[in-house]
């Protein structure tokens, strides 16, 4: 699981917090050690291996949390709002990082977010939930090519679903307070 407020362990180092999974399975040291590093280098933390979380940017901090989280192999991963505490440059390098690492490990990812745009660039489908209590309203089929990047945003396609989600909130949104109002009458 990937949280939205880090997750990263303050007394541990980089290299100790993305191991840490590996460690409570038993991994030997050297074994975890060595595919914790693997994992720094993808997601572009090399030389911040014996690094703190409080020397990490908050961006940084995430990349651990990811790392830590691709490291165990999951056959499915949770992802709660990863990217919401970020500033919006650092959201959109994440974006691409999760894609591209995505892209090479093909992982199922559940992804949970309240961007329209994010749901539509990382995801396969997207549910439109409903207001309380919280069910799916509508299934999305997102059908853009992979490998997606930034440039994706772009495509007529993804405005085009994006806009069809947008609506869907939209009449959500009115739907619910037509409820709550008629039960005040």
């Amino acid at each position: 699981m990937v949280f939205q407020d880090h997750g990263v362990f303050p007394w541990l180092n980089v290299i100790d917090n993305i191991a840490f999974g590996l460690e409570m399975r038993g991994l030997p040291k050297r074994e975890r050690y060595w595919k914790a590093m693997a994992f720094i280098e993808k997601v572009g933390l090399t030389g911040f291996a014996r690094n703190y979380p409080h020397e990490l940017s908050g961006g940084m901090k995430q990349r651990v949390g990811l790392a830590r989280a691709f490291v165990q192999d999951p056959e499915v991963l949770l992802m709660d709002e990863p990217f919401a505490a970020l500033d919006a440059q650092t959201r959109l390098i994440m974006q691409e990082e999760l894609l591209r690492i995505w892209q090479e490990h093909r992982k199922t990812v559940v992804y949970i977010t309240h961007s329209i745009e994010e749901a539509v660039l990382l995801g396969d489908r997207v549910m439109v939930m409903t207001g309380r209590p919280g069910r799916v309203r509508q299934e999305v089929s997102v059908d853009l090519g992979r490998p997606r990047d930034l440039t994706t945003r772009i495509n007529p396609r993804f405005v085009g679903l994006c806009q069809e989600i947008w609506a869907l909130i939209q009449e959500e949104v009115q739907m619910s307070l037509g409820v709550r109002r008629g039960s005040h009458e």
